[in-house]
């Protein structure tokens, strides 16, 4: 069974057991933490899409680590003018590994 669940702003597609990097959550390391916004749920042609969430389904996850991704840097330069700009930037991320995907219907994987 598997899942596209939303946080951050973007989509992931997961299933059991599945380690994924997302946007930083105030969650501390060793808890267990609950997505709520779940796209779709479901397996092959008995796959539940919701509009936009399906109702009742949960995914539940555990906070691995908390992070930081590699160096972005940002460099500008202004020709002939002796001007240049460099900035970098390292965004936070938290590492979850899913533990249970329940369905609407209140069946897990």
């Amino acid at each position: 069974m598997f899942a596209v669940i939303k946080t951050g702003g973007k989509q992931y597609r997961v299933a059991a057991n599945d380690v994924l990097t997302i946007e930083k959550l105030d969650v501390a390391a060793g808890e267990t933490v609950q997505f709520n916004e779940v796209l779709m749920v479901g397996v092959g042609a008995d796959a539940a899409i919701g509009a936009p969430f399906v109702e009742g389904a949960v995914v539940t996850a555990e906070v691995v680590d908390h992070g930081r991704a590699k160096k972005v840097i940002a460099f500008k330069k202004r020709r002939r003018q002796n001007s240049k700009r460099t900035r970098g930037h390292r965004q936070h991320q938290t590492t979850v590994r899913i533990t249970n995907i329940a369905a609407a219907g209140g069946a897990s994987a």
